[in-house]
């Protein structure tokens, strides 16, 4: 006879406290013990989406760290005990669960000098930030490409910071428009801060860059097509209703996309590279080479607890990553 788990999960009007079956993992799966979350903006987005039709069985959340209690027959390299960290997959229920199914594939071995609060930090906004440089982008790892990160304190674009200075040679150019996210932007590696809150091209003068990475993009269409330098590229990881592309038609720049979820929703041929992005960061992490990006914790797998973490990120002014550990 199945188990029940202790779950939070979406009603019409709230989150909801709940009791759920045990998950069975798959033959590819990995059945963990969640013991930390970290919370995006996505939850918040799938939530309302959710709300309308919502029969309180839906679990939300992505990134998760856990010890794993279960391992499918075809799923290689994991063994019960092992630590293990992930983003997960849109498809599925979500991690703010005590139990979690996830495809081995998109897993890795957690960091194992980091915390549970630190290693869940990292595992979504790590797969964003490595696929747009390296994968969209293609950034070199030698000589010294520009990048220019809108949106440079939130959780994606501190590990742009990040990765761009471990793996590349690339001068990073990073945005704030506030005196916390100053300071945070100095302790993930930019090289020069940007005031964002004007014009972007009267804030950088007359440099140009090679790549922009966007996490925030509404109306600056024109503002990046002045400001990269001819075949330039531009990577959005947001969906904006006000954005030109006709402004980037006269530098033939390029306009990439990145979801971290594609591989894992589409089960795409190289699923498997979430695995190997994960294992790097991980060994970047052990290394000190990048640090955890943890700048809120709370306590506790409850609705009360994912109800506050949902809107303190509504605010749109999150440093960092927020964390529940449970």
């Amino acid at each position: 006879m199945l188990g029940a788990m202790k779950a939070v999960t979406v009603s019409p009007t709230a989150l909801t406290d709940a009791e759920l079956p045990d998950p069975t993992p798959g033959d590819n799966d990995l059945l963990v013990a969640v013991e930390a979350v970290s919370v995006n903006p996505i939850d918040y987005k799938m939530r309302a989406r959710y709300e309308r039709d919502a029969d309180g069985t839906k679990v939300l959340g992505f990134d998760a760290v856990g010890t794993v209690k279960e391992v499918g027959k075809k799923a290689t390299g994991f063994q019960p005990g092992d630590r293990v960290f992930y983003a997960g997959a849109q498809h599925r229920q979500g991690t703010n669960a005590e139990l979690h199914v996830v495809d081995h594939r998109i897993a890795a071995h957690a960091p194992e000098s980091l915390s549970a609060a630190d290693a869940a930090s990292l595992p979504l906004v790590s797969l964003t930030a490595y696929e747009g440089l390296f994968d969209r982008l293609q950034v070199p790892e030698t000589g010294t490409p520009s990048i220019l990160v809108v949106g440079g304190a939130g959780g994606v674009g501190s590990q742009v910071s990040q990765l761009a200075n471990a793996l590349t040679d690339a001068f990073v150019f990073s945005t704030f428009s506030r005196r916390e996210s100053r300071d945070w932007l100095e302790k993930v590696g930019a090289h020069r801060l940007v005031d964002h809150s004007g014009n972007l091209v009267d804030a950088l003068k007359e440099n140009l860059v090679d790549y922009i990475f966007s996490t925030h993009s509404n109306g600056r269409a024109e503002e990046y097509a002045a400001l990269l330098r001819p075949q330039g590229k531009v990577l959005l990881i947001d969906s904006p209703k006000d954005f030109t592309y006709e402004a980037f038609k006269q530098k033939s720049i390029s306009v990439h996309w990145e979801s971290m979820f594609t591989r894992p929703n589409f089960e795409t041929e190289d699923i498997a590279r979430q695995q190997e992005i994960l294992a790097t960061v991980a060994r970047l992490a052990d290394e000190g080479k990048i640090r955890p990006l943890t700048t809120t914790i709370l306590e506790g797998l409850s609705a009360e607890t994912f109800e506050r973490a949902h809107e303190l990120l509504k605010t749109d002014r999150s440093i960092g990553k927020l964390v529940v550990t449970y």
